[in-house]
């Protein structure tokens, strides 16, 4: 199967990856299918990425299982859906196309990055076989003083700023994300297409730029900086298995993660069924792209042994 994101350009996909269009409040949502099994693993991506993140954990899945990721409004091909955005709206989404794809209590939830936190959400009103929150999921609480924008600007600076920015060209595009810390010495075709899809442009010699909504990510962030208790009380809902998968490296590639020890083992005290699993050897990106790690997500999402 191939698709044509940008004209031109023709992407080369694993041929047994399938898209649909799921019926959401304001139009369609896009998903993906990554394999034919009927065991489904239902998955949300971070807060500028797109379904294609989860694209080398999808390949990954032993066969009878299959994993369905979606584009969340304002990203991807579904960056032409309307707001109000906010993680409450991306779990109702979510909702929709576990209904559409007919996901049981057979069925895995997982998200990464901000999509754990939506799958949080989601999964304290839907119940899984089990739920893996991908190196992220666990509430942020802001110091009483701070500044909810001050802080996305600290923490997400570089990936907003990328958002409104152009380029002259797709390899212009991908030459940046070479460049990335958290990439630079682990570029792979994985990575590689998961970036042409995110690229937009309107045709040969237009500029390209990324195809997530900066208003959705601002939003998005500032919602999951300043609704902690919201968060921790849909992670004290959930009764289906939980397990947390963390990478020892940040965004960046810096030495401390997204979830450090201290506050994993801080929630690992208070929801008493949570499994905390350091991911070795990796960041908060190639948590999803380095071949060891993937091998290691994909074992949890169905049911192997830490």
């Amino acid at each position: 199967m191939t698709l044509i994101g940008i004209p031109g350009t023709v992407v080369p996909y694993s041929p047994a990856m399938e898209f649909d269009h799921v019926a959401v409040p304001g139009g369609q949502l896009r998903i993906a299918r990554f394999g034919e099994g009927s065991r489904l693993v239902i998955a949300a991506h971070g807060i500028t990425a797109s379904l294609m993140a989860w694209r080398a954990v999808g390949d990954a899945l032993p066969p009878g299982w299959s994993l369905v990721a979606a584009d969340l409004r304002g990203r991807g091909h579904s960056a032409g859906l309307p707001g109000p955005y906010g993680l409450a709206r991306h779990a109702e989404d979510l909702e929709l196309v576990a209904r559409h794809v007919g996901a049981d209590e057979t069925s895995v939830l997982t998200g990464h990055s901000m999509g754990a936190y939506v799958a949080a959400l989601h999964g304290a009103d839907r119940r899984y076989a089990r739920v893996v929150l991908v190196d992220g999921g666990l509430p942020l609480p802001l110091p009483p003083d701070a500044d909810p924008d001050e802080v996305l600007e600290l923490t997400l600076g570089p990936a907003i700023a990328r958002l409104s920015q152009t380029y002259p060209s797709v390899d212009a595009y991908l030459d940046f994300f070479r460049a990335h810390p958290a990439f630079a010495g682990h570029w792979s075709p994985a990575v590689e297409e998961y970036v042409r899809y995110d690229a937009a442009g309107t045709g040969e010699g237009a500029a390209i730029r990324s195809r997530a909504r900066e208003d959705a990510v601002r939003q998005d962030g500032r919602w999951l900086l300043t609704e902690d208790e919201a968060i921790g009380t849909a992670l004290k809902a959930i009764e289906s298995p939980l397990i947390l998968l963390r990478a020892p490296r940040g965004l960046l590639n810096q030495d401390t993660g997204m979830l450090p020890e201290q506050l994993a083992a801080a929630w690992a005290g208070r929801l008493l069924g949570l499994r905390d699993e350091l991911v070795e050897d990796c960041n908060h990106y190639t948590i999803l792209f380095d071949p060891r790690c993937v091998e290691t997500v994909a074992a949890r999402l169905t049911g192997g042994a830490a």
